[in-house]
């Protein structure tokens, strides 16, 4: 299995990041409009706790992928 370059990896997550806030937002909206307003209390409460930007992944240090070999049981 190869690994992909690591500027797919930092664009890979701030797209789910954007996605997440999205999200959050939108429950937010929905349990507004029903009349939840704890519910939507408690999803602005998990978004404004996101960190703005989304943390760098590790940096890789061993391009090696451990696999175990092929008909290996699990257990």
């Amino acid at each position: 299995m190869r690994r992909l370059p690591q500027a797919t990896d930092a664009e890979t997550d701030s797209t789910d990041h954007s996605a997440l806030r999205l999200m959050l937002s939108y429950v937010e909206a929905e349990c507004l409009r029903m009349g939840a307003t704890d519910a939507a209390r408690h999803a602005a409460l998990a978004a404004s706790l996101m960190p703005e930007t989304p943390k760098a992944p590790p940096p890789v240090t061993d391009q090696r992928i451990l696999r175990r070999p092929r008909g290996a049981r699990l257990h």
